[in-house]
């Protein structure tokens, strides 16, 4: 569940099948009051137009959408006599374009298409705002995720990392753990200029460890790194070594990337 905020009126969205879906009772509260909310939306979908895009768009998206029930649905459009629910026209025609939510976030919510189709039910302008703040919420999340990602990279290159030192560093047991931790800060420090202790130390408030704080950046050079200290391993490069030079390379990469995001920006304005 998310919301955004259109024209200072907070819209519900869900998630369901990793499908959005936009509440039209939220976008009609905006326009009316709650109690006149059902109205606005069972209007709009007696409308002839409105069941034809809602009929178009089921043809095109569900397998399962009962046509026959819909052409005779489509018949009686526009009649005075004609009204239809929600719950009707998915329990008729097995509809998935839209959906009716009981509980906490009760109401009925459409996918994207639709919600923004009925947008200009309520004014052109909102639709219009409706469709920038969801794909601004989409640049967010996919900005989230490209995070995520490139951290769980970082976590599956320590293991390749910590691979290397197990099988190149004569260890006993009880100097695994010891020699593991201080690999990691090898990395740390190069990048950071700090232990994973030290960073603890001067952030007590705060959850995680010094990589969950990390930019893009630092995560896509840490992950070079990561590769790179396993081939110095590997290569027998004594830990000084192998520490100085990363340091070197992690201030060589964060200046390339640094060149490259501000090319970008640069060619976006």
């Amino acid at each position: 569940m998310a919301k955004i905020k259109v024209q200072d009126a907070e819209i519900t969205l869900v998630r369901i099948d990793n499908t959005d879906y936009i509440s039209m009772t939220d976008m009609a509260n905006a326009k009316e009051s709650v109690s006149r909310a059902a109205d606005i939306i069972k209007n709009w979908l007696r409308n002839r137009y409105t069941l034809e895009f809602l009929g178009t768009w089921e043809v095109i998206h569900n397998s399962n959408f009962k046509v026959v029930e819909f052409d005779h649905f489509k018949m009686q459009a526009g009649l005075p006599s004609f009204v239809i629910s929600v719950s009707e026209w998915i329990e008729k025609t097995n509809a998935i374009g839209v959906i009716v939510q009981k509980g906490r976030y009760g109401g009925t919510y459409a996918h994207k298409d639709i919600a923004f189709e009925f947008g200009s039910a309520i004014s052109v302008p909102f639709k219009l705002y409706l469709i920038t703040e969801y794909q601004r919420l989409k640049e967010q999340e996919q900005q989230q995720i490209e995070w995520s990602a490139r951290r769980e990279l970082s976590k599956i290159n320590y293991h390749i990392h910590t691979d290397a030192v197990k099988h190149n560093l004569i260890l006993t047991p009880q100097q695994i753990s010891i020699v593991y931790a201080s690999e990691a800060d090898v990395l740390n420090v190069a990048m950071f200029g700090v232990t994973a202790k030290q960073w603890r130390d001067a952030n007590p408030d705060l959850k995680g460890n010094i990589r969950d704080y990390a930019t893009i950046n630092e995560l896509i050079c840490l992950s070079n790194m990561e590769n790179i200290n396993a081939v110095l391993i590997n290569d027998q490069m004594p830990q000084p070594e192998r520490l100085q030079k990363l340091n070197q390379i992690s201030i060589q990469q964060m200046r390339v990337l640094q060149e490259v995001e501000n090319r970008k920006k640069d060619n976006s304005q």
